[in-house]
């Protein structure tokens, strides 16, 4: 599945993970040449059962686990636990994001799976860490955005709190774990050994703060608001998302030369000497009257022709697309961030690659989501060495 010059060709990661920050940490790994090898229980792990198609796949399980082989195992049993721990002295990487401690009281946390092998990178990823007053609170992205402060700021002033309409809390993490693992293989280049990575949910949405904490600094300590569309922290003008005659764009100015770039894309050169939009700061006092402005000017238009107008006067801008426009966009398709593929259970679906370009170095073949087990006889025969015999036996037993 591999291809030549990956950077992580030749590493075996065994993937205990579930849902979307484990799945996500170990496609980019696949995508990167690494050699997934996924755990799931007899059942699957819970994205398999997330949305029921009848076909034994949910659209969310395949488009985060192409390029792994499956396997099962009971981890209640003694013997799935020996089974892991075999797996374990054979790895580079195991990532898991149980809640804590769930694999310790099973005998095959990272103490017991780093005795036996001391160069394994053991990755856990959990809502709030393995340490502190909050670790054993349960976490998923909803309740981490509601935690964090994120729900508290999105949304419009005059409603509620509003969660963020992408997951991205769980793949905010997954990235980071991602890179907690690619820290820790550098580590054991240099001195052989392994090392425990963790990494919390909560932790990895603070540093998304910055421009609404930013506003606890020049409010005298007032708590920020939700801003709808507008800039977190309120200092930045034009900034926000506008009607159009078929939809909407997002619109924003960031230094003064874009604001006078989209005076002549508006045709109000007229304002370019009003001192109510002199400067940033003045457009941040007057900030109905410069949303109005744009406004007046974008309601004429459809999307894409205000979209054309300010690429060619290096405003930044863009159209508000919808999932299918995303879904088919030509530029993601093009540069193969997106690919279509006949999935056997699915049928014909789109899927992300990687994000992360390697250059000089070959693409890995994308291969659909594995089916729960597909791979047993491969990874315990070939990889474990275990006979056929064995195997049949630990079906028979209910251990895989």
């Amino acid at each position: 599945m591999s291809a030549p010059g990956l950077p992580l060709a030749g590493i075996t990661v065994v993937d205990l993970g579930q849902v979307y920050q484990g799945p996500y940490a170990t496609l980019l790994m696949a995508k990167a040449g690494a050699e997934i090898i996924k755990v799931e229980p007899l059942a699957g792990e819970p994205l398999r059962h997330r949305i029921a198609v009848g076909r034994g796949a949910s659209f969310p399980f395949a488009m985060l686990n192409s390029n792994k082989r499956s396997v099962t195992l009971n981890l209640k049993s003694e013997r799935g636990r020996l089974l892991l721990v075999e797996m374990a002295k054979r790895a580079d990487v195991l990532l898991e994001n149980f809640a804590p401690g769930v694999l310790d009281r099973l005998g095959v946390g990272w103490q017991a799976l780093s005795a036996v092998n001391p160069r394994l990178i053991y990755a856990s990823g959990s809502g709030f860490g393995l340490s502190g007053p909050d670790r054993d609170s349960l976490a998923m992205d909803l309740t981490v955005q509601a935690v964090s402060g994120v729900m508290s700021i999105t949304g419009f002033p005059e409603g509620p709190p509003v969660k963020a309409g992408a997951a991205f809390v769980d793949f905010l993490s997954g990235i980071h774990l991602y890179a907690g693992v690619m820290t820790a293989l550098v580590e054991r280049v240099r001195t052989g050994k392994g090392r425990l990575v963790e990494v919390a949910m909560e932790e990895t949405v603070y540093p998304t703060l910055a421009s609404n904490l930013g506003f606890l600094y020049t409010s005298e300590g007032a708590v920020p608001p939700r801003t709808g569309n507008r800039h977190g922290g309120l200092a930045i003008a034009p900034y926000n998302v506008y009607p159009a005659r078929d939809g909407h764009v997002a619109i924003i100015c960031v230094v003064e030369g874009h604001w006078q770039n989209l005076l002549v894309a508006m045709g109000r050169e007229d304002l370019k000497d009003d001192p109510r939009f002199a400067n940033n700061a003045r457009r941040v006092e007057h900030l109905a009257e410069t949303d109005a402005i744009v406004q007046r000017w974008t309601e004429t238009l459809g999307r894409d022709a205000i979209f054309a107008v300010t690429r060619r006067h290096r405003i930044p801008s863009a159209p508000v697309r919808d999932l299918r426009e995303v879904m088919n966009d030509p530029h993601m398709h093009e540069r193969g961030m997106l690919e279509r593929i006949y999935h056997p259970e699915l049928g014909d679906i789109v899927v992300p690659t990687s994000p992360l370009r390697f250059h000089g170095a070959g693409r890995v073949e994308t291969t659909p989501s594995p089916r729960l087990g597909q791979h047993n006889d491969e990874v315990y025969g070939g990889w474990l060495g275990l006979s056929a015999e064995e195997i049949a036996r630990l079906r028979q037993e209910g251990v895989i």
